[in-house]
C-alpha cells in the first residue's frame, strides 16, 4: 500500500481541482513552503472541503438569483411595481431602507424613478430597469431571506435605486427586486452569466452569514443537467395545451464539455482525498464516489425515459464514467 500524501499534497490538489470544479476562472494558489502561503493554502483547501461537503453530503439547498425580465420605460416599470407589491397591499421597501405599503407610496416611488437621474419616459427603446428574483426552497424562514436579499441588494446593487417586496404566501420564500438599470453615477448595469453566479454566491453568503444552509454551485458541479421549462411551456401544460412531453435534460457538446470537465475534478479530488491520512478525507472521497455514479445512472434514466435509451450517447460521457469507475481502488482501500 502506498505511503499516505502529504497534507500540503492534498490540500494542493484539492485547491487545484476544487477551484474549477467550485470557482472557474481562479488563479490556482502554488503550495510552497511560505508561511503565509500555506496559511493560505490550508484555509483555502478547508473551504473547498466545506463545499464538497454541502454537495455530495448535505446536499445543502441552491439559491435561486434569476433575471425575470426588465422595463422598457416606465410604464413597464410601474406596472411591474404594482404587480409584486398586489397594488400596494404588500409592503414595499426600497435602496434607503424606507418600509412602504400602499397606492399613493407606489406612486411616489415611480415618480420618484421618473424624474431621479436621466428622465424614463413612458416607453424606452432600452431597458431601463432589471427585475431580479431572489429564492430559496419551501421551508426556508422568509424574514431570513428577506434579511440576506437586503444585504445582498445593499453589497451588489449599491449607487442604483432599488425596490424589494418579500412573498411568503407561496410555497417558497422570495424576494422580487426591481433595481433601475443606471447608477446614481451615470453607470448602466448589464448582468452577464459571470455576473449571475457572483450574486448567487453573494446571497448564498449573506444566508450562511444568518444561519441558513445554502448554496451557490452551478448545475456543471452538481452533476445536474435538468432544462427547466420555459413560462409558455408551464402556463400551456396548467391549461392542458402542452402537446407532448417536452426533454428535461441538457444536451450539446458545450454541457458535455462542462460536464465531462466536472466528473474529471470530481476523480481527481476523490483520488487525493483517498491518499490522505485523515479518515474524514476517506469517507469524503468514497460519498463523491457514489455522488458520481448515482448522477450519472440518474441521467441515463432519464434519458431513457424522454429518449428510450439509457446509454451514454457521447464517447467522453462513457470514459468520464469509466474513469469514475477505475478509482473505486483507490477510493475504498
Amino acid at each position: 500500500m502506498a505511503a499516505p500524501a502529504t497534507p500540503s499534497s492534498v490540500d494542493h490538489a484539492l485547491v487545484q481541482w476544487g477551484d474549477r470544479l467550485f470557482y472557474p476562472g481562479n488563479r490556482i494558489v502554488p503550495a510552497e513552503p511560505s508561511p503565509r502561503l500555506s496559511s493560505l493554502l490550508r484555509h483555502r483547501a478547508a473551504e473547498i472541503r466545506r463545499r464538497i461537503a454541502a454537495t455530495v453530503t448535505r446536499r445543502a439547498p441552491q439559491v435561486m438569483v434569476k433575471v425575470t425580465g426588465g422595463g422598457r420605460g416606465m410604464g413597464a416599470i410601474a406596472a411591474h411595481f404594482r404587480y409584486i407589491s398586489k397594488a400596494g397591499r404588500l409592503a414595499f421597501e426600497d435602496d434607503r431602507g424606507v418600509v412602504q405599503e400602499g397606492r399613493e407610496a407606489l406612486q411616489d416611488l415611480a415618480k420618484q424613478w421618473r424624474l431621479g437621474g436621466s428622465l424614463i419616459g413612458e416607453t424606452s427603446h432600452r431597458r431601463e430597469a432589471f427585475n431580479l428574483m431572489l429564492s430559496m426552497p419551501r421551508g426556508t424562514d422568509a424574514q431570513a431571506v428577506l434579511q440576506a436579499a437586503r444585504e445582498f441588494a445593499r453589497i451588489e446593487l449599491k449607487d442604483h435605486r432599488y425596490v424589494m417586496v418579500l412573498h411568503d404566501h407561496q410555497h417558497n420564500p422570495h424576494v422580487h427586486l426591481s433595481v433601475r438599470a443606471e447608477s446614481m453615477s451615470g453607470q448602466r448595469l448589464n448582468p452577464r452569466k459571470a455576473d449571475l453566479q457572483r450574486w448567487r454566491e453573494t446571497f448564498a453568503e449573506r444566508l450562511r452569514g444568518l444561519g441558513i444552509d445554502a448554496e451557490a454551485t452551478r448545475q456543471a458541479p452538481r452533476l445536474q443537467s435538468r432544462r427547466p421549462e420555459q413560462l409558455w411551456q408551464i402556463e400551456a401544460r396548467k391549461q392542458g395545451r402542452l402537446k407532448g412531453e417536452s426533454v428535461t435534460q441538457k444536451s450539446g457538446d458545450a454541457f458535455m464539455r462542462s460536464r465531462n470537465g466536472a466528473v474529471q475534478a470530481w476523480t481527481h479530488i476523490a483520488v487525493a482525498l483517498s491518499a490522505s491520512d485523515q479518515v474524514e478525507d476517506h469517507q469524503l472521497a468514497q460519498r463523491i464516489r457514489r455522488f458520481v455514479l448515482d448522477a450519472t445512472y440518474s441521467r441515463q434514466q432519464v434519458r431513457q425515459r424522454d429518449h428510450g435509451d439509457a446509454r451514454p450517447r457521447d464517447r467522453s460521457e462513457r470514459d468520464g464514467l469509466r474513469t469514475v469507475e477505475r478509482t473505486e481502488p483507490e477510493i475504498t482501500r
